[in-house]
């Protein structure tokens, strides 16, 4: 399973007028994956980049009805203060997905450490979008590069052809 596994990681901070761009990217990035035989996506279910990835993986699971969504959560209160709309749409996501994973009941100090490095884990894949040195992307990025992932960084240039 392992090797028909990618996850995901990136920034809870996504402009607006990047995010047309990136979900392209990330679409064609995903494609790429499950035409090479992937069929499981692993996603952290953050704000931001993890909620594009939910979204967009599902979208895809209606042209290929064989891929499936997982989520790998920090802990059962990950939505607990998140703005309304975005808790509907975080419980809407959960509706959809194959499957859920809690790496920690309760919030701890290194439950999302738990979530990223069990996402890692679990993949031979990493589509990331990383953009900066510091913090839990970079730190997830690097991980995976440790352990041998195929990492895909949306962040950086490369064109779409069509």
């Amino acid at each position: 399973m392992k090797l028909k596994t990618c996850c995901f990681t990136g920034h809870r901070q996504l402009l607006k007028k990047d995010r047309d761009n990136i979900k392209q990217k990330l679409e064609f990035s995903i494609e790429l994956l499950i035409q090479s035989g992937y069929l499981y996506f692993g996603v952290g279910g953050a704000l931001g980049f993890d909620t594009l990835v939910a979204k967009t993986t599902l979208q895809l699971r209606e042209r290929y009805p064989k891929i499936k969504l997982i989520l790998v959560l920090p802990c059962v209160s990950q939505a607990d203060h998140w703005p309304p709309a975005d808790i509907a749409v975080y419980q809407e996501i959960m509706k959809q997905a194959n499957k859920v994973v809690y790496t920690s009941q309760k919030y701890t100090r290194d439950c999302m450490f738990k979530r990223n490095r069990h996402l890692v884990d679990y993949s031979s894949a990493c589509i990331c979008y990383l953009n900066k040195a510091t913090g839990g992307t970079a730190y997830t990025v690097r991980y995976a590069q440790k352990c041998g992932l195929q990492i895909i960084n949306i962040a950086e240039e490369f064109s779409i052809t069509t």
